[in-house]
């Protein structure tokens, strides 16, 4: 899975182009469904910011376990 990255967009941190947050506000879930809902299917993961849920950590910014 690549995330589509614009020239020049600045990103808050390093990796936030494959977090969920980053990849819902390009549409990712609705563009590329089978592929997101891999990426939140048995999740192991939470997000203290926004709440997602992730299977792998390298996908929420601020990951704690579940």
């Amino acid at each position: 899975m690549e995330a589509h990255i614009m020239a020049n967009t600045n990103m808050p941190h390093t990796g936030h182009n494959k977090h969920l947050c980053y990849l819902n506000n390009l549409g990712f879930q609705i563009s590329s469904p089978k592929e997101y809902k891999a990426l939140v299917k048995n999740a192991r993961f939470l997000c203290k910011i926004c709440g997602r849920v992730a299977v792998s950590e390298k996908n929420l910014c601020k990951p704690v376990a579940l």
